[in-house]
Order: structure tokens, then C-alpha cells, then sequence
């Protein structure tokens, strides 16, 4: 006992004979009776004379110390140890007494001895443990009751009485499983059996059962647990019966699970028709007799509720479709519409007021609400008497914020009818099932606008270029959607080269494909002002981040609960020169290109990789290849190589197998590489681009270097003139060899050494070049009608096609297109010997 007293005296009192002991000032016993020694097993011997505390099993509370200090009376649950080791729990009451020298000897007194569930119990007043368990368990809202051997009750608590509706005078003598003498109640026909287990394995056994109690209009859900009453001994001397009423828990058990498989069945597809099917399957099987699912025509359209009205001015009632019906009988008989046909409901119907108010209700069937739901349509009215409906749920189907249409549940096999929970059930079900079908709606349209958007952007298959030949597939994630963020594009430009991009956008859908569309669109752009390959992915890194800026500054004002994220993009810009058989690649993030050599040998082209766009402030690298006439320059995306089928080093190695094993036409090669690269199922969009390369020969280029006396330009007026005479190409004299006089004019006069004059014999126009060491770009103006000069490239525009200058690694090229008068009738361009170069 770790406590400080100066004399102590203890007593302990049962209900058998009185239990005392005594202390004195140094916490030794000095006093026992005959029942502490009958309690604890000491003999009077064996503790008189011992330091108290050996017979405490745990310590004191500050509460008691703290009153043996200031000699104040206090009682205690306390555990006391006995002489065969154990603890006894006991209610302990503390006296203290003074001797005449004003010294104090305590004198103790227990209670009988107590449970160690009582050991909360302190305090000196209050009630007796026995008695609050006697109240407690008379007061417990579970239903108590215990039977003997022979399963006869002989006991309840009051709930029993509460549940059965019967005094418990009327209960006693019932066996279990029993209502009443004789009465047995449907739903425990296994209880009998299993209060046997109970008798004679003393272990615990718990059922689940449905019953209809007296005065109940529809079963409830009880969780009986039958244990076994042991005496001392471990004998079982009775059984006690307790049950709890779960019908809350198992109902919402039961709409969990409906829920649950409600989330897997409905809205499998992006089919509105299905997904409403989903819907009425899932009523029909749980807790509906009959469904029919009915959308709005206007919803179907895209738009809300009609709002249209009659000659009269009076509103028409919103047109319906017939969706989808489902029912426990054979052939949908309760059905007036088939599936496909349109109606509409009577205004005061119950499914007519729900879809005009947009909140569910649970309607009784009686002949008011039959007449009124089949106003108009008196075939209604035969079918809800033929099959006697007594009970049906209307419940709109919304998603956000648009009306589409309604549920209609019906029952009329279940004898039960709809209540509360059953609408808070089909509440659920159409709230999600709404959701699916807008979904569908707007998958509908945004796959619409995304396919008009994309094929407006993406080049045809008959796009043609003279320095390649070209071929490419595009290969969506989603084959329905048939959109992405991946895109592809071959853009010509000025000195008959060409620039072949490759790129891929983050995300799918119409969002990925509207950034793709802004890329593309910039590249293009950028194309035209022929930056180098370096310079457009700079400046095209800058505009996703621009992009992404506004993006984020736009998901700050959605309405909460829609995905907000990153723009992200990869791409790959080349330029292929067929004049020098150059090709100049840089790229942002994405996977290195492929070359096919004639021969058949495949090299990975060793591009250095730039970050992918929208990092912003780390600058792209480009590297120049030269390629033999006649090569394939293999471009795609990453979602070609590492597809869900394997790492993407994997899908490198295909494809180099396939590009090396098949040499044929470019749209079989696309054909053999989607097919081994994408055996099946996508989970990315890819895309690939073949360009087999041409090369413009001496026949069809000559170049010319440029003194800086003026006398060349007549010179050159001849050289041109005598080129265009070997090519055939007379036609074009006057207007080319003008544009070369003003070309070569402007170099002389502002431009620096060297100079040089080029003419290229193109598929479908002749181009002159004139190139600089100076960076200045010209500027087009208008002459004053007085001025003696300015007129030179406003005389360009007017002779060329199309003209243009593009900046060069030592200065700048000014160019111009000239347009033949017409080809030979064979497409081809006659050709012949060229003059060689002259200073």
C-alpha cells in the first residue's frame, strides 16, 4: 500500500458474517475477524503483527491518500490480494479513530465482494453496483430474454414485452422461437437447433433472421445472439436470447449493394439508349416490378424542357421518347409505349407533375391516380387494372442543371408498396444514371465538333510535296471517339524544302484535341516565316506557356469538381532541304526519328532532346543529316512504341524490324508497322509519318555567283534567259528574268558580299533566289508617283506567285515563285543542259 499513515484499523462486513481489521499509526494490522479470514483466507496468525500493504493488490488512489493524510473517512473499490494469489475486488470503507494521545487507528469495513467491472464505481455515496446492473439490464433497449434446459422462457427485460406487444406474464412459459403457446414465429424455424449448440458446447451463436412481430406491417431484420448463462463452475445453467433490431442497417446494407452494383452496371458505354436500359435492369431486379425510362425529345436535340405552346397559347406538353422498359414478366405486358415510340404524360399525372417540378414522389394507385395518369390514353388506365399496379415512384432524370427525361417504377407482383427509402433508392439510381446519359449527349457532340476540328487540321492522305513522298497514320486511344491529342503535318516551304512535324499534346478528348489545333495552327504559322527548326520550338514552347497560364488563370473561376491541368505538349520539327539532301531536326521531348537508308539499314538519328514544351527557359539543339536520295525519314509519336504492350525500348526495336524487313510503297510499310506495333487495345494515341525523300539534281538547279559591279545584272538577264531556253520554259522569260533584275539590283545596291543567284525547276513553279551576307529583311512599300526608285519588290509581288525572305546562317534569301503557264501532258517538265557558274 503505498500510502503514509501514522495508525490504521481495517473491517470488512459481508452478507455471510462481518469481515474487519485493524491498523495502527504505523500501518500495521493489529486487529482480525473471523470474516476477513473467511474473505482472504489468512488467518489471524499469519496478518497480525504484518505491514498492511503486503494485502493490497494496487495501489491506493490520491483521492484515498490524500484523506489518510488529513485523517478523513473514505471509501474505495479496492483489489485485495488473498492467500491464494488472487485479486478480490471489494468495496472498501475507511474510519479512522482517536486514541487519547489524539493518534490515528483506522478501522476498516467491505461490502460483499465486488466485480472488477465495478471498479469505476468510487465514491463514497451512490447506489450498489448490483443494483444499477439490475436497472441496467431492465433498461436495455435490446430485447433480453433467458430460457431453461427445456427452451421455456423465464425471463425477459422490458423490450421484449415492447417488441411482442404482450406482458411479460403472457411471455413466460413460451418456448423459444415461440410467440405465444403453440405459436411459432415464421423466420426462426432454425433457432431451436441452434439453442441446442449453445447447451451443449457453451459457445455463442449469433443468427440473422426476418420477422413480422405483432402490430408490424412489414418484416424487420433482427440480429439474435443466443449465449450460454454459466454458473461458477463453468456449467451452463441457462441460456439468454438477445436481439437487436437491424432493419435500418439491413436495409441500407441492401441499397449499398444495390449502389455498388448499380456502379458497375450502369453507364458501361458512352450509349445513351444502353445506359438507360442499365437503369431499368437494375430497378427491375431489385425493387421494381416494372421501369420505363422515358427521355425528352428537346434533351435529345441538345436543349432543355420544350417550352413550345399550342394555337391556343396553352404550353404543349414535353415530348417523350421511349427509351427503354424492363419488367418481371415476360415481354414488358404493362408497356402502352414500345421502345423507340414517343407520348407524353397528362399535366396533374404523377410522372407528369414530377417532370414539371423536378422532385421525385411515391404515389398509391388508386382509381383518382389511375384516371389522371392515363388521361388521353385510356389504354393506360386497362393496364394498371389488368395488372393491378398499387404503387409507383416518379423520379426526373437531371444533370447538371438539365432536365432529360424520367423514371417511371412501378409494382404490382410485390405486395409491399414504395416507401421512403425505395425513393431515396431510385433517387440514386437515376441521379447516376442521368449522369451517364449527359454524358452521352455530350460526348456526342464534343466527339462531332473534335472529329470536324481535327479533320480540318490533320493533311490528307493525297497531300503531295516534290522532296517527299509521304504517308502517315493516325490512331486515336479511343477508336468510337476517333480524337486526340497527337497530330502530324507536312508543310512546304520557300526553295522547295519541306518541314515535317510530329507532335503530341497531354490528355485525350476535345480539350487535347483544341490545344493540338492551336499548336498545329502556330507551327504553321511559324513554319511560314521559315525560323529555323531551333527557333520555332522556342518560340512555340513559349506559347504553351502562355497557354498554360491562361489555362490555370481560367480553371480559377470553374465551378468546383472539373478537372484542372496542365497544358503539356512534345514535338518534333524537321526541315529537309532535297536541293543539298540536308535535313534539320530538333525536338522537344520527343522520341528520336528513324531513317531507312535505301539500302534497307535503319539508323535511329541521334537528335539532341530539348524539354518538352511548356518547361520553359532550357534551349532546343538542332542536327543536320544528310540523306541519301530515295531514304524513308520515320516519324511518331511515343504512344506507337510503348502502347501497353511492353516498355517502349521494346517498341523500338519492332519497329526498327519492320522498317528494315519491309521494303515497299509507303502506305503498305504504315499498314505492317501499326498492325506489329498495335496488335490490339490502345491506351495512348499514336501516330506515324513516312516521308521517303527526293533530291533535285544539276538538272533542275542552277546557282550563280554575284559580282558587285552593276554591269551583272544585264549579264545575269542572259544567263537567266538562257537557262529558262534549256529547260523549255520561254513562257517565263520576261516575268523571271524582270524579277531577277530587281532581285539582283537590290543586292547589288544594299546588300553585302557575297551574292548569289539560284533558280530551282520545281514541280509546279520556277523559283529564283537571291541570297546575301546581309540580316536586313526588305520591306514592300509604294512608290510616290515622282520617286525614282521603290518600286523593285512591289514589281515582284505583282510577277510572282508568291515571294517571300527567309534569314540564313551568314545572312538572309530573298525568294520568288513563278507559276507555269502549263505542264506537258504527262505531268512532267521537259529539261536540259545548264549553264555552268559564272563571277
Amino acid at each position: 500500500m503505498e500510502v503514509d499513515v501514522s495508525a490504521a484499523s481495517v473491517g470488512v462486513r459481508s452478507a455471510a458474517q462481518p469481515v474487519s481489521a485493524a491498523m495502527n499509526a504505523d500501518g500495521v494490522i493489529t486487529a482480525w475477524s473471523a470474516g476477513a479470514q473467511h474473505l482472504l483466507g489468512y488467518v489471524a496468525a499469519e496478518v497480525i503483527g504484518q505491514d498492511a500493504r503486503f494485502l493490497l493488490g494496487e495501489s491506493l488512489s490520491k483521492a484515498a491518500q490524500r484523506r489518510f493524510a488529513e485523517h478523513e473517512p473514505w471509501t474505495q473499490v479496492v483489489a485485495l490480494r488473498h492467500r491464494d494469489g488472487r485479486r478480490l475486488p471489494v468495496r472498501l470503507h475507511a474510519h479512522p479513530l482517536l486514541d487519547a494521545a489524539g493518534t490515528a487507528q483506522w478501522f476498516f469495513t467491505a461490502t460483499t465482494p465486488v466485480s472488477p467491472a465495478d471498479a469505476g464505481l468510487t465514491g463514497g455515496s451512490g447506489p450498489d453496483a448490483s443494483e444499477i446492473k439490475r436497472w441496467a439490464l431492465e433498461q436495455l433497449p435490446l430485447t433480453l430474454a433467458l430460457f431453461d434446459r427445456q427452451g421455456a422462457c423465464f425471463a425477459v427485460n422490458a423490450a421484449v414485452t415492447v417488441a411482442m406487444g404482450k406482458p411479460a406474464e403472457e411471455l413466460l412459459g413460451v418456448h423459444i422461437g415461440h410467440s405465444g403457446p403453440g405459436e411459432p414465429m415464421p423466420g426462426l424455424e432454425g433457432i431451436a437447433e441452434a439453442a441446442e449448440r449453445v447447451w451443449e458446447s457453451g459457445e455463442t451463436v449469433r443468427l440473422e433472421a426476418h420477422l413480422r412481430t405483432p402490430g408490424e406491417s412489414r418484416p424487420h431484420a433482427w440480429l439474435l445472439t443466443l449465449y450460454p448463462v454459466k454458473d461458477p463452475d463453468g456449467r451452463v445453467c441457462a441460456l439468454s436470447q438477445a436481439a437487436a433490431d437491424i432493419t435500418e442497417q439491413f436495409r441500407a446494407r441492401q441499397r449499398l449493394g444495390v449502389l455498388n452494383e448499380a456502379g458497375m452496371r450502369i453507364g458501361t458505354t458512352l450509349d445513351l439508349a444502353r445506359t438507360a436500359d442499365e437503369l431499368a435492369q437494375v430497378g427491375s431486379e431489385h425493387f421494381a416490378d416494372f421501369v420505363a425510362v422515358d427521355l425528352l425529345e428537346s434533351a435529345l436535340l441538345g436543349s432543355g424542357v420544350s417550352t413550345d405552346t399550342d394555337t391556343a397559347g396553352d404550353p404543349l406538353r414535353p415530348g417523350l421518347r421511349r427509351v427503354a422498359q424492363r419488367s418481371v414478366l415476360p415481354g414488358c405486358p404493362e408497356a402502352v409505349v414500345p421502345v423507340g415510340g414517343t407520348h407524353s404524360y397528362p399535366e396533374h399525372s404523377p410522372p407528369g407533375r414530377a417532370l414539371a417540378t423536378g422532385r421525385a414522389a411515391r404515389h398509391d394507385v388508386d382509381e383518382a391516380t389511375a384516371a389522371a395518369w392515363a388521361l388521353g390514353t385510356p389504354e393506360r388506365a386497362e393496364r394498371i387494372r389488368d395488372h393491378k399496379i398499387h404503387s409507383l415512384l416518379s423520379v426526373p432524370l437531371r444533370a447538371r442543371g438539365v432536365p432529360l427525361g424520367i423514371a417511371v417504377f412501378c409494382r404490382h407482383r410485390t405486395p409491399d408498396p414504395f416507401d421512403d427509402q425505395d425513393l431515396r433508392l431510385a433517387e440514386d439510381l437515376a441521379a447516376r444514371a442521368a449522369v451517364y446519359i449527359d454524358n452521352a449527349r455530350r460526348y456526342a457532340r464534343e466527339r462531332e465538333i473534335a472529329l470536324a476540328l481535327q479533320s480540318s487540321l490533320l493533311p490528307g492522305r493525297s497531300l503531295r510535296q516534290p522532296a517527299v513522298e509521304v504517308a502517315s497514320r493516325y490512331l486515336p486511344a479511343d477508336a468510337e471517339a476517333g480524337i486526340g491529342g497527337d497530330w502530324f503535318d507536312v508543310i512546304p516551304l520557300s526553295g522547295a524544302r519541306v518541314a515535317l512535324v510530329v507532335g503530341d499534346v497531354a490528355g485525350r478528348g476535345i480539350q487535347a484535341s483544341a490545344t493540338m489545333g492551336r499548336l498545329c495552327t502556330a507551327v504553321r504559322t511559324l513554319a511560314d516565316v521559315d525560323l529555323a527548326p531551333d527557333e520555332l520550338l522556342t518560340q512555340l514552347d513559349d506559347l504553351v506557356l502562355r497557354l498554360d497560364r491562361e489555362k490555370t488563370a481560367s480553371d480559377t473561376r470553374t465551378a468546383t469538381g472539373e478537372d484542372v491541368g496542365e497544358v503539356g505538349a512534345t514535338c518534333l520539327y524537321a526541315v529537309y532541304d532535297p536541293v543539298t539532301r540536308l535535313c534539320s531536326i530538333a525536338r522537344a521531348g520527343h522520341p528520336e526519328p528513324m531513317m531507312v537508308a535505301p539500302d534497307g539499314s535503319v539508323a535511329v538519328l541521334d537528335v539532341p532532346v530539348g524539354p518538352p514544351l511548356g518547361v520553359g527557359g532550357l534551349p532546343f539543339e538542332v542536327a543536320d543529316f544528310e540523306v541519301p536520295e530515295g531514304s524513308v525519314l520515320a516519324f511518331y509519336t511515343d504512344g506507337l512504341l510503348g502502347n501497353g504492350h511492353g516498355p517502349t525500348e521494346n517498341g523500338y526495336t519492332r519497329l526498327r524490324e519492320v522498317l528494315s524487313r519491309h521494303r515497299l510503297p509507303l502506305e503498305e510499310t504504315c499498314d505492317k508497322v501499326t498492325r506489329a506495333l498495335l496488335p490490339g487495345h490502345r491506351n495512348d494515341d499514336a501516330a506515324l509519318l513516312l516521308a521517303r525523300t527526293h533530291a533535285l539534281g544539276a538538272d533542275r538547279v542552277t546557282t550563280w555567283e554575284l559580282s558587285t559591279d552593276p554591269a551583272t545584272v544585264a549579264h545575269v538577264r542572259e544567263l537567266v534567259g538562257t537557262a529558262l531556253n534549256s529547260w523549255h520554259l520561254d513562257e517565263l522569260a520576261f516575268a523571271v528574268e524582270l524579277i531577277v533584275s530587281e532581285l539582283v539590283t537590290n543586292a547589288i545596291r544594299y546588300a553585302h558580299p557575297p551574292c548569289h543567284l539560284r533558280l530551282i525547276r520545281g514541280d509546279d513553279g520556277l523559283i529564283c533566289e537571291v541570297s546575301d551576307a546581309s540580316s536586313a529583311a526588305p520591306h514592300l512599300r509604294r512608290a510616290r508617283t515622282f520617286d525614282e526608285g521603290g518600286r523593285g519588290l512591289f514589281i515582284v509581288a505583282q510577277l510572282a506567285r508568291r515571294w517571300g525572305s527567309r534569314h540564313t546562317g551568314t545572312g538572309k534569301t530573298i525568294w520568288a515563285e513563278v507559276a507555269y503557264p502549263e505542264c506537258a501532258s504527262d505531268g512532267s517538265l521537259p529539261g536540259s543542259d545548264v549553264p555552268g557558274e559564272v563571277g
